[in-house]
C-alpha cells in the first residue's frame, strides 16, 4: 500500500473558515477517488492538521491530489500555512500506522513544502510533538 502523510499548520484563525470548507470538499472527493483504500484525519494543537491516506499506488494518490477539490485547496496552502510537510512510503501492511509512527516518519523521511510565511520550525521539521488523540477515520464511499 502506498501511504501519503501531510501536516499543515494554518497561520491565522482568519483562514480557518475557508480551510474548513476546502477540507470538507477534499474529504468528499477522496472517499470517491479511484485507488483510495483508507485514511485518517488528526486535528492537532495550534491550528495544525494531519492527514494519513492509503492508496493502491502513487499514481492513484497523485491523480486525486492534482484534480478537483483537492487541487483547488492546494492553491491556497502557500498563503494559509506557515508550516507544511509531506512524507510518502510503501508498506506491506494494509492498516495505517499509528499517529506516533506517522510523526516519526514525517521527521525522518518527510520534506517541507513551500509556504510564503514559514515559521522558524518549518524547514527542519522541529515542530511540537503531535497530540495523537481526537482523530478520525476516512473510509471509501
Amino acid at each position: 500500500m502506498f501511504v501519503s502523510l501531510t501536516r499543515l499548520r494554518i497561520r491565522s484563525l482568519r483562514f480557518m473558515p475557508l480551510f474548513g470548507i476546502h477540507t470538507l470538499r477534499s474529504i468528499s472527493q477522496v472517499k470517491r477517488a479511484p485507488g483510495f483504500r483508507i485514511g485518517a484525519l488528526l486535528p492537532d494543537r495550534s491550528l495544525t492538521f494531519w492527514t494519513l491516506t492509503g492508496w493502491d499506488s502513487q499514481e492513484a494518490m497523485r491523480s486525486y491530489m492534482t484534480t478537483g477539490s483537492h487541487k483547488q485547496a492546494m492553491s491556497h496552502l502557500m498563503h494559509w500555512c506557515d508550516e507544511a510537510s509531506v512524507a510518502h512510503w510503501t508498506q506491506e501492511e494494509e492498516a495505517l500506522p499509528s499517529w506516533s509512527e506517522a510523526d516519526r516518519r514525517m521527521r525522518t523521511e518527510g520534506r517541507a513544502s513551500k509556504v510564503n510565511h514559514p515559521s522558524p520550525h518549518h524547514a527542519d521539521l522541529t515542530y511540537q510533538e503531535p497530540r495523537t488523540t481526537g482523530g478520525g477515520p476516512i473510509h471509501p464511499a
